[in-house]
């Protein structure tokens, strides 16, 4: 399922191998924003609001039922396409030093979100829990013995549930400069070593970091995601020689398109949405830390049928989907909104129950608060942009 990636490395019967190095070492890549990856990324952080919150009927609708990934693997491959067309071409234009520099601020930006995260979730659930008289849980270490955890927090040795993503996107955007220069030199070398790490990591899942808060490990195993960092980074540097998308190919979308039909069968929570079990097989869904092949396969069919589509770029840019590209475009601060949003909405489910009443107000209000902050840092973005000399 890696071929529709093959398939548009092929042009009028050149072979792969040289069209891609042309594509990877060609000076195409651009710093201009792609409403389809900020629209795509702002539909992920909703729905990673929605799924961080058990029994919330909302994630009946969201990506995990209709396939083997979800928003975590949308998330992680628009991370890699985002970092190579801002500071891939940072690093282009502008040379190293100025490019390291980026992305070392931006580096710092992602930890002190994740720190004050950690901070804020520490704070909020000792208040609650207190005054409810009830027991902490995925923090619960970390409270009970404050000085130790808070150290292992700090150096990212202690990751709570539900505050695992940064930690990984932190790990992956610092390997960026590497990636960068290999996908620039070497591609196909890049994508080798790259896919290699992501095969040893499913072969011997206790090669990861490991985790304080439970004894475990990171949920998010870093040697396997970064594969799928890697491949959207690629992606990146496909698509901007070649008008914005993916090549076009039919046979490869249709081979893609069937493959997300059998995922979806296969996925699908029947019993949940009171249906007859229409899974062609019975298998376990796979697991998400090592992002088993089912999984992987999985996210680059669909992303390869939604970049490939040259009209879905025109469509994303329509202006009913602004407040969506808005979220994507100040992910961070948004994921940040709805990571606080689903905490109180979790406590609110365990304190007062899951009724539909508190369905409503707590979906309505955490969306409506990141659609909120998007749009007042879209304002202060088009301010500043109008004020600039």
């Amino acid at each position: 399922m890696l071929s529709p990636f093959h398939a548009g490395c092929y042009a009028k019967g050149k072979a792969s191998a040289p069209l891609l190095s042309a594509y990877m070492t060609s000076s195409a890549t651009t710093s201009k924003r792609d409403a389809r990856i900020d629209v795509a990324r702002g539909i992920a952080l909703l729905m990673i609001f929605i799924d961080h919150i058990p029994d919330n009927a909302l994630s009946l609708a969201t990506l995990q039922n209709f396939g083997f990934s979800d928003a975590a693997e949308v998330f992680v491959l628009l991370a890699g396409m985002s970092s190579m067309l801002a500071y891939g071409a940072a690093f282009e234009q502008k040379g190293a030093l100025e490019g390291l520099r980026r992305i070392v601020l931006r580096t710092l930006r992602i930890y002190l979100f994740q720190i004050g995260l950690l901070l804020t979730t520490l704070v909020v659930v000792l208040l609650w829990t207190k005054h409810y008289r009830m027991e902490p849980t995925h923090v619960a270490p970390i409270l009970n013995d404050p000085v130790p955890g808070l150290v292992h927090g700090l150096t990212l040795h202690a990751v709570p549930t539900y505050l695992d993503i940064l930690p990984l996107y932190l790990v992956l955007f610092a390997a960026f400069p590497l990636i960068y220069v290999g996908l620039r030199s070497a591609p196909w070398l890049t994508l080798g070593v790259s896919g290699v790490l992501w095969l040893v990591a499913n072969l011997n899942p206790d090669l990861n970091l490991p985790n304080w808060i439970d004894g475990d490990q990171w949920y998010f195993n870093p040697l396997a995601w970064q594969f799928l960092f890697a491949i959207g980074a690629a992606f990146a540097l496909v698509a901007s020689v070649n008008g914005g998308s993916l090549p076009h190919t039919s046979w490869a979308q249709w081979l893609c398109a069937a493959y997300l039909a059998f995922a979806f069968f296969q996925s699908a929570p029947w019993s949940d949405w009171h249906l007859p079990d229409l899974r062609p097989f019975s298998f376990d869904a796979p697991d998400k830390t090592e992002l088993p092949i089912l999984r992987l396969l999985d996210i680059l069919a669909l992303a390869y049928l939604l970049f490939s589509s040259r009209w879905l770029r025109a469509f994303a840019g329509y202006g009913i989907f602004r407040p969506l590209e808005a979220c994507g475009r100040h992910s961070l601060e948004v994921f940040a909104v709805g990571c606080v949003a689903a905490l109180l909405g979790r406590l609110a489910f365990r304190t007062f129950g899951a009724g539909l009443a508190a369905q409503i107000a707590i979906n309505a209000l955490g969306l409506g608060a990141m659609f909120v902050a998007a749009a007042w840092l879209e304002g202060e973005r088009l301010h500043s942009k109008a004020v600039r000399p």
